[in-house]
């Protein structure tokens, strides 16, 4: 499904509707004249993927010429696709210094995290209150998938399905607004994760999501907010913050992609 951003009050920049959706193989279209192309799905792909494997650090600058060079391409096409990671929060697009790995600072993270778990301490009940039978079956075969995808080994999709399974509670819980909100907070976690979460560590692991599935079939609201604050706490606890300072070569990194 595409992901679409709307203007909120006071021109503000309101959160896509789905996390990262589709990024693998399907277009991320933010309006008309926007469609991906087959080679700039590529390269998004590409850096998304070398993020996600640690392979590009926080602050690694993805020159336009050396993308180009890259994947033999135009400019007009690697700023498509640096202007869709951009949207998701993967890089950083600096007026006359071009686009880099997003760096989150410590107190990004703590910000980002602290509203995150406002939010979803706010949505745990409506999920309570409003979720079926049909409802917790889908959850719990996402826990599954995600599941599936750790034991694989592929990381980028471990985070990704992690992240949608916080906004799937926030779309069972039926309030738009909190679901916009947690779709921005859970794609800019997922970065932090992505860059700082140490790649051996189970850093969202699938028994938290079934324990807090089975607080709130359960009804055990408070039970299932405390379970929530916890999990989030966990994740936060455990990110390696400082910065790697390292030479990177683009080509090796994204040549194979």
């Amino acid at each position: 499904m595409a992901a679409v951003k709307k203007r909120q009050p006071g021109g503000g920049r309101a959160a896509p509707v789905r996390l990262l959706a589709g990024i693998r193989g399907q277009g991320s279209n933010r309006g008309a004249g926007r469609k991906s192309t087959g080679v700039d799905q590529r390269i998004y792909d590409a850096v998304y993927g070398a993020v996600m494997r640690h392979r590009l650090p926080p602050g690694t600058k993805l020159t336009e010429a050396s993308l180009c060079e890259l994947f033999k391409v135009s400019r007009t096409i690697v700023r498509k696709a640096l202007l869709r990671l951009s949207h998701e929060y993967i890089v950083e697009l600096r007026h006359n210094r071009g686009a880099v790995v997003a760096s989150p600072s410590p107190q990004d993270t703590r910000e980002i995290f602290a509203a995150r778990r406002a939010i979803e301490a706010a949505i745990v009940p409506l999920v309570a209150a409003r979720a079926g039978k049909a409802d917790f079956a889908r959850l719990r075969q996402h826990v599954r998938d995600e599941h599936a995808a750790f034991q694989k080994g592929d990381r980028s999709t471990w985070i990704r399905l992690t992240g949608e399974f916080h906004l799937a509670l926030a779309e069972v819980g039926g309030n738009a607004v909190l679901r916009r909100y947690l779709a921005e907070l859970v794609s800019r976690c997922s970065l932090i994760i992505a860059l700082y979460d140490p790649p051996q560590r189970a850093f969202c692991d699938n028994h938290e999501h079934d324990g807090l599935l089975d607080a709130m079939a359960g009804g055990n609201v408070v039970q299932a907010q405390r379970l929530m604050d916890e999990h989030l706490r966990l994740i936060e606890d455990g990110l390696r913050l400082a910065e790697r300072a390292q030479d990177i070569d683009l080509a090796e990194i994204l040549a194979d992609a």
